[in-house]
């Protein structure tokens, strides 16, 4: 099929993107011009479609994602020699690479963020490859690199952190990142705000971790894990003077961060059990006094309790409530392989799409699920897409995501299949 028939054959189907080649392009470059047709083709749909894809030239372990500009930047889960892959997605029908970076030995860099002309990376020792000695040196901290030069990330400040190293990041004020990191006197990951503000000499400028968690303090009766239960933070999202932080089987926190060098707890929410907890993610909508919170699905074939999105009322901060939970997609999910339940939703920073009534999340093998909650008391699903499973994977792993201004969807497969677009086609809620 020539290039001028795929693009006919978009337009017949309503696309909005018809400039440029309108094909795929793959590891070595060349066009494959079926691909994006047989990915619709062999998906399960509604209101979602495919307009583009990339392989990441065969490293297809994508792991979190922004895009700025016309390039898409992707972190890397690590199981691939990549850490950053940046891909030109001016024509989303045509993305093209143009640059891939590796990590260090012993390290992966998931993780990645962006402020203004700062792109951030994390390093961390690996938490997937049991092969590797803890006494082997690796890589720990955050890097930061200058983007002025989009395409050509240059290094220009390291914050080395000792231990396991760093996890998951928001920086988007070009000042303060929060982050998820192992700190020297803390058992488990703590809460770290790293000052930015000048990126070739980062500092630290608070810390806060679970109570119990530091070394030689007794564990409050209520913050104490049930029998096989973690506690450690894993990702925090700033909103004003609070932060919301995502603490796996502990739930969500939420702190007062008005003096930074002293982050304080207000309260603390938890569902797990009798759920299966692995909260991932506590997304705040200040406009309706609601936080979106993800569990993380964490094992294969629903071995694990059962994992939720949840909306929480915050009207009194001091009382968070639990008011609904997101629709399960229905389905034989737990048959197909992998793993089965969200992972994250569309995360709003600045220059993305924002709506605090329509959210997307990725749910691993069940692909993107698409989320009407203007009645937060009873959420509706309004759309999803799970594309067929990448050759030599047993079923998809939607993974991570980011929702541009416009409306396309970039998402990355935490396997093998690389950098999805797709389009929401349903109505239109803000």
């Amino acid at each position: 099929m020539p290039r001028a028939a795929n693009r006919a054959l978009l337009t017949s189907r309503g696309a909005k993107y018809k400039k440029g080649a309108g094909a795929i392009v793959i590891c070595n470059g060349s066009a494959i011009v079926q691909t994006v047709k047989e990915i619709q083709e062999k998906s399960e749909n509604s209101k979602v479609r495919v307009i583009g894809h990339h392989d990441l030239n065969g490293h297809g372990d994508g792991m979190q994602l922004l895009k700025k500009g016309r390039y898409v930047y992707v972190a890397h889960l690590g199981t691939s020699p990549m850490a950053l892959t940046i891909v030109d997605v001016a024509d989303p029908t045509d993305p093209r690479l143009v640059r891939q970076m590796p990590h260090p030995s012993n390290t992966h860099a998931h993780k990645v963020q962006i402020a203004g002309d700062i792109l951030i990376q994390n390093q961390e020792r690996p938490y997937f490859d049991k092969t590797v000695s803890a006494s082997v040196p690796n890589e720990a901290g955050i890097r930061i690199y200058s983007i002025e030069k989009p395409d050509e990330p240059r290094e220009i400040g390291y914050l080395k952190l000792p231990g396991k190293g760093v996890h998951r990041m928001w920086f988007t004020d070009g000042k303060y990142a929060h982050v998820g990191a192992m700190l020297p006197g803390i058992k488990e990951r703590a809460y770290l705000i790293a000052d930015l503000s000048n990126p070739t000499a980062p500092k630290e400028a608070g810390r806060w971790w679970i109570p119990g968690t530091k070394e030689g303090e007794e564990t409050p009766t209520d913050w104490t894990p049930f029998p096989g239960e973690h506690f450690h933070v894993h990702g925090i999202i700033p909103e004003g003077d609070r932060a919301y932080v995502a603490m796996v089987d502990a739930g969500m926190a939420i702190l007062d961060i008005s003096d930074i060098s002293k982050p304080k707890t207000i309260s603390r929410i938890d569902w797990s059990p009798p759920f299966g907890g692995y909260a991932h993610t506590t997304m705040p909508l200040p406009g309706r006094k609601l936080v979106v919170a993800v569990d993380e699905s964490v094992k294969y074939d629903c071995q694990e309790g059962e994992k939720r999105v949840w909306l929480i009322d915050i009207r009194e901060e001091r009382n968070p409530v639990i008011v609904s939970t997101c629709p399960v997609p229905e389905g034989d999910f737990c048959k197909r392989g992998l793993r089965f339940g969200p992972h994250n939703v569309h995360e709003h920073r600045p220059g993305a799409f924002h709506s605090e009534n329509l959210i997307f999340v990725t749910y691993y093998n069940a692909g993107l699920r698409v989320f009407d909650i203007r009645n937060q008391y009873r959420p509706e699903e309004v759309g999803f897409f799970v594309p067929p499973a990448p050759e030599g994977q047993k079923a998809p792993m939607f993974n991570d995501l980011y929702v541009d201004t416009d409306g396309l969807i970039y998402v990355t497969d935490r396997i093998k299949g690389g950098l999805y677009i797709l389009e929401y086609t349903g109505p239109k809620i803000q």
